[in-house]
């Protein structure tokens, strides 16, 4: 069925937005400095337009899963063409005398109306195992993000509130001086309190956040401001501090590993841009959106680069003040110490409702979900997209290889290569069923060359996580 609760497309980017711009921002700066200031900046822009090119991908994808659905619906009888609703996305961009024959067409099949996700689309256009393999990396993906969001939100109030040692990592000491509460005790009290404060926002739609989102994006906004600002206050009172080299090849693996998913948001594009209600020109406004969180990656990577002597693997660290700072210096620490706290708990509802919809669409053909009660729908499913994550996180801090496995390489696959394949699966069924139709969600990336170039790039990036896994261990 057609979407129903919408929101503008303003929302719809602070959405993008808040999905994207996550706590991995903040290791950036110390990745960034390591390997080499200008090297990182390249690298940066290069990752953004990779990056931006899959969004699009995806988005044809969709497109195209709607048009096959309608299609498929009208082959076998279950209505008649004419009862296909018209997009309703408005009239079509750029429109001309030359394709004003193709509109209607365009306008009836390739649209964006309905929520297909990722998982559905490749149970339509990819082979039996080729699906089974997607959804091993999309789950594995999401349920490691959604573990290391709990664990690491856990973790960031136990380092905020507990008085004891420097040592973030020994969790066997007391939390406070003559206490008989260890950092252990509080941290699954805090990773306890995390799901039932953010957990039941999963058991609902992703409209139903947007108030969370539109205020985590200002506390997101506030946080980088300040960083970049307080950086830039440091530079001119003292000077360069730090200096970085132009290039350092022996870190550019952990740049790669650090950085690679700072634009990822390609697992839940579905469930964030169908309730979108104007989507005219959206790959523009999405790039909109991408160019201003790779502009607020390099001038916090950059400032903080030149203004500190050494950067803290959390940036944000970097500005706690001493005993001797004022008020308002303590407090603006305390803020930013605090503040993963934000973007964590808005993309966890995000990120659980896309895997409880996978995992649907595994379990069930398209729209057999209907057919089963609340229970099943509403509290099963989400239930299984919310409660292991949680029950692995109350088991253990120490997520380190947890990250490097789940980000790195079901990341590689999410991000590049599941959108790649998609999208060249899909426009091979699209020609077949209905020619080389013009339509407006079209990547504009079309030739093959593009498809070879995010494979090899996938590659790369590969490569280099494993050499920087390697290393690391």
């Amino acid at each position: 069925m057609p979407q129903t609760d919408q929101y503008s497309p303003l929302v719809g980017l602070v959405y993008v937005f808040n999905l994207i711009v996550g706590t991995g921002a903040l290791t950036l700066p110390a990745a960034f400095a390591d390997a080499g200031w200008l090297f990182s900046t390249f690298a940066l822009i290069v990752l953004c337009f990779v990056s931006f090119i899959t969004v699009t991908f995806v988005i044809e994808s969709m497109a195209c899963a709607n048009a096959t659905i309608q299609w498929r619906r009208i082959q076998s009888h279950k209505v008649d063409e004419s009862e296909v609703p018209l997009n309703s996305d408005s009239q079509c961009e750029d429109s001309t005398e030359e394709t004003a024959i193709l509109v209607h067409r365009t306008r009836r099949y390739y649209n964006l109306n309905n929520k297909v996700e990722l998982s559905e689309i490749a149970g339509l256009y990819l082979s039996k195992m080729g699906h089974v393999f997607f959804f091993l990396s999309l789950s594995v993906y999401l349920f490691g993000d959604l573990t290391i969001y709990t664990a690491a939100s856990g973790k960031t109030i136990v380092n905020l509130s507990c008085k004891t040692s420097n040592n973030t990592e020994n969790f066997t000491e007391s939390c406070w001086e003559d206490s008989d509460f260890t950092k252990m005790d509080m941290y699954r009290i805090y990773v306890a309190l995390f799901g039932l404060l953010v957990g039941p926002f999963a058991y609902f739609n992703v409209q139903k956040t947007k108030y969370i989102q539109i205020f985590t994006m200002s506390i997101r906004g506030a946080a980088f401001s300040i960083m970049i600002t307080l950086a830039t206050l440091r530079l001119i009172k003292f000077g360069q501090q730090g200096h970085p080299s132009l290039v350092n090849l022996a870190e550019v693996p952990a740049l790669a590993g650090s950085s690679v998913y700072s634009f990822m948001c390609h697992h839940s594009l579905p469930s964030l841009l169908i309730p979108i209600s104007n989507k005219n020109r959206l790959m523009r406004k999405i790039s909109f959106d991408f160019f201003l969180i790779c502009s607020f990656y390099l001038l916090v990577s950059l400032t903080g680069s030149f203004a500190f002597e050494s950067i803290d693997v959390l940036y944000s660290l970097n500005f706690i003040q001493t005993e001797d700072s004022g008020f308002l210096m303590k407090t603006i620490g305390m803020f930013l110490a605090a503040f993963p706290l934000f973007p964590m708990a808005a993309s966890f509802p995000i990120i659980a409702i896309t895997m409880q919809a996978t995992l649907k669409n595994l379990f069930f053909e398209h729209n057999a979900i209907d057919r089963y009660g609340f229970f099943v729908k509403k509290l099963f499913f989400p239930s299984l997209a919310v409660l292991p994550p949680l029950i692995v996180a109350l088991c253990t801090h120490n997520l380190k290889t947890l990250v490097e496995i789940t980000g790195s390489y079901a990341g590689v696959m999410v991000q590049y290569i599941v959108p790649a394949v998609l999208v060249v699966s899909a426009r091979k069924q699209c020609r077949k069923d209905f020619g080389n139709t013009i339509h407006r969600y079209a990547s504009p990336f079309k030739h093959y060359g593009w498809f070879l170039f995010v494979v090899i790039w996938a590659s790369i990036c590969i490569v280099f996580v494993t050499v920087d896994f390697i290393i690391n261990h």
